[in-house]
């Protein structure tokens, strides 16, 4: 992180301050959010015992609540809620949390059932209804960022769902939070 501080300010002072301070600032706190947050998808996979079937916690929290708050939300939305992401209801959002606790669950019974690893339902029930809220909070921030800046989509790698960021913005978001209550249970 520190050279990447350096090389920062350098970039301000060979462009003669047309760049500035707030500029770095948007710069490293990207660097920081990426490259920060998604280690711990790794670190939660190595370090924890089971990690590897934890990781998919993050996995399927993140995309059953992107996906159902789509569905629920494109089937019986009518409650908008925010001018960062104008088509997000409050129904979405409900049966994102209950369409993400829907999709673990039936992970927690696949790990008990085929791979004989137990985890309390109940536990794993509520760090999924925590992890899809913070998704949720994680896909508006990934919005804001791409208001603040003026763009639809991070790229256009995928047509249709933008880049690959795009993709992974809610998964980067609650993988340290995960981490987190994975490590109380």
């Amino acid at each position: 992180m520190p050279i990447s501080i350096i090389v920062l300010f350098l970039y301000v002072i060979s462009t003669n301050l047309k760049r500035n301070i707030q500029d770095i600032a948007i710069t490293f706190f990207g660097i920081f959010y990426i490259v920060i947050f998604l280690m711990y998808i790794s670190v939660i996979r190595e370090d924890l015992k089971n990690g590897a079937f934890l990781i998919w916690y993050v996995f399927f929290t993140a995309w059953g609540t992107d996906i159902f708050a789509y569905i629920v939300g494109k089937w019986i939305g009518k409650h908008h809620f925010t001018q960062i992401s104008p088509n997000k209801t409050i129904e979405g959002c409900i049966g994102g949390v209950f369409g993400a606790i829907l999709l673990t669950t039936i992970y927690t019974a696949t790990c008990q059932f085929i791979f004989h690893i137990e985890f309390n339902y109940l536990i794993m029930g509520i760090i999924c209804f925590v992890l899809s809220l913070l998704s949720q909070i994680g896909d508006l921030a990934a919005s804001s960022i791409k208001r603040y800046t003026g763009i639809k989509d991070f790229s256009n790698l995928i047509p249709g769902h933008g880049g690959m960021l795009d993709r992974i913005d809610s998964i980067i978001f609650i993988a340290p939070f995960a981490y987190f209550l994975f490590m109380l249970i």
